[in-house]
């Protein structure tokens, strides 16, 4: 991909973005018993929304997050982040076909402030990185806990989030490569 390339060089930014939708329920690990166990776990009728651009380059996460929706004005508003944090270079966002991405209303605001955007083939999550970091973010704060709140859920994702950018920075180096099996070397 030229635009990896480029970023590889340091002449632009290459961003890959999508949304999670965490759900306040269980996220079990692995469990094997010869008798019946019962797992204590919260309704799952709320859910902690994060949509988020990861670069691929310096594995870096900028995210906004809701409880409400990720539509075309929560993707408006991670654009106006993005472009405030990468001031100097020029910006290529990668992202599925999600209806409020690919929206005229993200794609207007996205050509008024100079980013370009690159979308992925319908039905390929394997060629977004950010897939990556999202298994990450669920193994890391909520597989095989229970929280007790919703409060103490959104907390715990809230914490993963501003570790991404420090304490785990050496995890996602070797997680967030932009290493991607295409059908040309699909044999080799």
């Amino acid at each position: 991909m030229p635009r990896l390339i480029e970023a590889s060089e340091g002449r632009r930014v290459v961003l890959f973005v999508d949304a999670a939708h965490f759900v306040f329920g269980a996220f079990l690990g692995y469990l094997w018993s010869f008798t019946r166990i019962f797992v204590k776990t919260p309704s799952g009728r709320q859910r902690f929304n994060v949509l988020g651009a990861v670069d691929a380059m310096s594995q870096k996460v900028t995210t906004i997050c809701n409880e409400t929706y990720v539509n075309a004005i929560t993707v408006c508003d991670l654009l106006r982040k993005v472009i405030e944090e990468y001031t100097n270079m020029p910006v290529t966002l990668v992202m599925d076909n999600a209806r409020y991405q690919r929206c005229a209303l993200v794609m207007g605001f996205a050509k008024e402030l100079g980013i370009e955007l690159l979308f992925l083939p319908p039905y390929s999550p394997n060629l977004n990185l950010i897939e990556r970091y999202w298994k990450f973010v669920k193994k890391k704060c909520l597989k095989s806990r229970y929280y007790e709140s919703f409060d103490l859920f959104k907390t715990s994702i809230i914490t993963g989030l501003k570790k991404s950018n420090d304490e785990w920075q050496e995890n996602l180096k070797t997680l967030l490569t932009v290493n991607f099996q295409s059908f040309d070397n699909a044999n080799k």
